[in-house]
């Protein structure tokens, strides 16, 4: 850890951290939620030490990044576009993108706009998302159901409001450790959802909650609850969602994910290899939503191999 370096840019009016180690073919990782680059520490040592450079930005709004001004107007294009600047200004003509949750979203985004800058795709918890007509409906889901819930302006930050961020934090991570769907009923909210006795997993140190919970108190919760859930059905705004470039995803078998509506089937029947036709899936039996913090020496051999065979 204390090999990785921290570094900023001015993007496009922002001041955006990045985390970097290594040397080689560039490989960006792009966080969810509640995640951060932090979230990457195991795959990005593994690559480095595997002849990768691999970069961690923060989202705009997100951990040591600069918030925008108005974080209620944040797009999911607006970190296509930061990503886009961030390559050109450090000079990297080509990527691997790995991505995770909603990361996806913004990283197949910049595959559809620019696929002659992306060596590859890597996903986990996540395949490539139709938008537009066609896409995955809201309407499938549960009323109480957490996407549901946040997409209300307002009622994630009165709901989060009850407790320090590191409660909030700790408690979102518990809730998507499960294998189920996270849905409340009329009388509460998403964070009633978890005993606060409730300990971490095995896996996720109470060092890990401090480092999470201390770049959140830094960024707060705004852009993010606009990113991804209050601005989930933007479309990509191509005419053709067809990735052409090469693509793996990584699943567990116990991601809630996979309650999303039809999303298992979408996977499984290879409905989603009309939009990737290319495309490598994986199912991790005794993974869950945080598979790479989970299980790294697992996910860092299937992206390092994968990574190999595309370069």
């Amino acid at each position: 850890m204390e090999k990785i370096q921290h570094k900023y840019l001015e993007v496009r009016g922002l001041k955006l951290h990045f985390a970097e180690i290594g040397e080689g073919p560039a490989v960006v990782f792009l966080h969810g939620f509640p995640e951060i680059w932090y979230s990457w520490r195991y795959q990005m040592i593994a690559v480095a030490n595997a002849g990768f450079r691999a970069i961690a930005p923060d989202y705009r709004g997100y951990g040591l990044s600069e918030k925008p001004a108005e974080p209620e107007k944040t797009t999911f294009r607006d970190l296509v576009d930061d990503l886009l600047v961030i390559l050109d200004s450090l000079h990297i003509p080509k990527v691997f993108l790995v991505a995770k949750d909603f990361g996806p979203r913004p990283a197949y985004h910049f595959a559809l706009l620019y696929p002659d800058r992306v060596s590859a795709v890597v996903t986990l918890g996540l395949p490539f998302i139709v938008t537009g007509p066609g896409g995955m409906s809201l309407d499938t889901l549960p009323k109480g159901f957490y996407m549901m819930r946040w997409r209300e302006p307002g009622r994630a930050e009165k709901d989060f409001g009850r407790f320090d961020v590191k409660t909030v934090v700790k408690n979102i991570c518990l809730l998507f450790t499960r294998s189920e769907l996270q849905v409340a009923n009329e009388d509460q909210e998403i964070m009633d959802l978890v005993d606060p006795s409730t300990p971490l997993p095995p896996w996720f140190t109470e060092e890990d909650l401090e480092n999470y919970a201390a770049l959140y108190e830094k960024s707060g919760f705004q852009t993010a609850l606009q990113v991804p859930y209050r601005g989930w059905l933007e479309d990509y705004g191509v005419e053709e969602q067809k990735v052409t470039v090469p693509a793996m995803l990584i699943m567990g078998e116990k991601d809630y994910a996979l309650k999303f509506g039809r999303l298992e089937e979408y996977i499984r029947i290879g409905i989603v290899k009309n939009y990737v036709p290319d495309l490598e899936v994986i199912f991790i039996p005794e993974g869950n939503h945080f598979v790479q913090e989970q299980l790294p020496d697992k996910v860092n051999q299937l992206l390092i191999t994968f990574l190999n065979k595309h370069i």
